[in-house]
């Protein structure tokens, strides 16, 4: 009876399995293999697919190692090991998009941008830069699939960053441009701030957050503060950050559309900010202190601790082997619970060496995207 259903009532069972579960499916017989292969990201609504289970933590390797990825299962509680030998050299990640993963290679100084599957090994190099810039602030807005396009579509900012100067040498690049992943191409958007540019290239990470019609980044100059750029007028901005001065860390995540930011401070806690009307902070949650106090062992500071979220979750975490402390949305209870997971040290009984890594959130996808493929 399984093997002779439709495949578009099949696609909808398929659409309530988790990943792995997915996985095994595809192995059952050529009838499933052929229907999940070919399960599109409209088949389901992506919040409500999203929704059904946890995203997974995948780690990269932020030192030259072998063309390797590991990613971390929350259902089974296990660690899988994913070859990179589909792209070309050590990467980078800068963002999730869906369940693809948006990188830059390390071997060159430029900015090169790549988008890649790593559950599927596909991969290809977006087109280049209008400006050839060095360390610019990276950006992505992700605009979901469309009627008309099943795979996710995407934007990507980038500001700021060091280009040649007419004169010879490297000067900031006072321009921000845009590549749209349905007509594959950049577009120069227009001038910024020399200012914000200066900012955008020396102190800010590549994370950024999409909230309201503005896209935010975190600059740790000085003190922390947030540099904004509202998409429908092309103006930047700056955002005051809550107790900025006397934060280790800060870092930027969604969370149920709003802009939201987790930060910690010596000597005390890790708290959990949300930006609310009249741009005014509100406390909503801290980290557990027996939570804390784990993840921060001897040390007491929270100054290495790296942080990466979604629509879902938020994972702080600090190396491959070390413990991560994960804040998840539970649909079921209706509220958001806090999670313990171990650093992996060993894979299949064999012993994993530390190494410091740079890690992303994601729900895998298992279906080739044709966007992969163009």
């Amino acid at each position: 009876m399984w093997n002779n259903l439709p495949f578009d009532l099949l696609a909808d069972i398929f659409s309530f399995l988790s990943p792995d579960s997915l996985a095994r499916a595809m192995s059952a017989c050529r009838h499933w293999h052929t229907c999940a292969k070919a399960y599109t990201w409209n088949t389901a609504p992506s919040g409500t697919r999203r929704r059904r289970h946890p995203p997974w933590f995948v780690a990269f390797p932020t030192r030259n190692r072998a063309l390797t990825c590991y990613a971390y299962n929350p259902v089974t509680d296990n660690w899988h090991v994913l070859t990179l030998d589909f792209v070309p050299g050590t990467v980078r990640p800068i963002a999730s998009i869906g369940g693809l993963v948006l990188f830059r290679p390390t071997n060159t100084t430029a900015l090169q941008l790549a988008i890649c599957n790593p559950f599927t090994r596909q991969s290809r190099p977006l087109p280049v830069l209008n400006i050839t810039r060095t360390n610019p602030a990276v950006g992505v807005l992700e605009l979901g699939p469309t009627q008309h396009v099943p795979f996710p579509c995407f934007r990507v900012y980038v500001a700021g960053g060091m280009s040649e100067a007419p004169r010879g040498g490297a000067s900031y690049e006072p321009t921000l441009e845009m590549y749209d992943s349905r007509r594959d191409a950049w577009q120069l958007v227009g001038p910024m701030p020399v200012e914000f540019a200066v900012r955008l290239t020396v102190w800010t990470p590549n994370e950024s957050v999409f909230s309201n019609g503005v896209l935010y980044w975190m600059t740790s100059a000085r003190a922390y503060s947030l540099m904004g750029f509202e998409i429908g007028t092309n103006v930047w901005m700056e955002l005051s950050v809550p107790m900025a001065d006397r934060l280790e860390f800060a870092a930027l995540v969604p969370r149920n559309g709003q802009l939201t930011l987790v930060g910690g401070t010596c000597g005390g806690d890790a708290c959990i900010w949300e930006l609310g009307d009249g741009e005014i902070w509100g406390l909503i949650d801290k980290v557990p202190a027996e939570l804390g106090m784990r993840f921060l062992g001897v040390k007491g500071s929270w100054g290495s601790t790296k942080c990466v979220g979604i629509d879902g979750a938020v994972c702080l975490y600090r190396d491959f082997g070390s413990g991560m402390v994960v804040w998840r949305e539970v649909v079921d209870k209706g509220r958001w619970e806090w999670f313990w997971v171990e650093g992996c040290c060993s894979m299949r009984g064999k012993q994993v060496q530390n190494f410091p890594i740079k890690g992303v959130l994601l729900h895998p996808n298992l279906s080739p995207l044709c966007i992969l493929n163009i």
